[in-house]
């Protein structure tokens, strides 16, 4: 598939290895103004390599095969399909700073459906990369859409990015929604209106 694709080419070509990775993040420090070698400090460089692993491994997984296996016997089920409320952690490109909200991702089968945790599945692989919310919304959707077969795709996200909470304008309520609909959600504002309604009452 050409979006993953994409993705693979533009991952370095030189592999950095966890030892470079920990200097770098010893380099930051000394430009904070902190020493790297006190106590508290020492094994720091070596947990955020950890953590930016699980932060930031969708770039080592493949959405398609998330969507690989489906299934046909569902007696010619042709409505959509909503899964709501799926958690969203993400990190901005601008600053690297924290994406947290939540997403709703609808699609009507054509004759397959795919199991339920793969559609959040999907919204974790891309998710855990550095991501504009903008393209996430629409790389869910086109994926979801290609790899299924799809009649229709509907993705809403609704986030907080911390790039405006903590920093810059700091506007600790402001929150974002983006959409993107496909096929059927796109075509037929009938089915882009009852999803509306459906994930209305998403509230938390």
């Amino acid at each position: 598939m050409k979006l993953v694709k994409d993705i693979d080419n533009n991952q370095n070509s030189k592999k950095i290895s966890d030892e470079e990775a920990e200097e770098a993040f010893k380099t930051i420090l000394s430009w904070m103004g902190e020493d790297p070698n006190r106590e508290g400090l020492i094994e720091t460089p070596k947990r955020v390599v950890k953590a930016f692993k699980e932060y930031f491994k969708g770039y080592r997984e493949d959405p398609v095969q998330v969507l690989d296996k489906t299934f046909g016997d569902v007696d010619g089920y042709d409505d959509m399909v909503i899964q709501k409320n799926i958690s969203v952690q993400s990190h901005c490109e601008h600053h690297m700073a924290p994406i947290i909200g939540k997403a709703h991702v609808a699609y009507i089968p054509n004759k397959r459906v795919v199991g339920l945790s793969k559609l959040a599945r999907v919204v974790e692989v891309f998710s855990k990369r550095l991501q504009t919310q903008e393209r996430l919304t629409m790389q869910i959707a086109n994926t979801l859409m290609q790899s299924l077969d799809a009649k229709g795709v509907a993705v809403t996200i609704d986030s907080t990015h911390q790039c405006m909470t903590m920093r810059g304008i700091k506007k600790e309520h402001a929150t974002t929604v983006t959409n993107y609909y496909l096929g059927q959600f796109k075509e037929d504002l009938s089915y882009q209106n009852r999803y509306l309604r459906l994930i209305s009452n998403s509230k938390d």
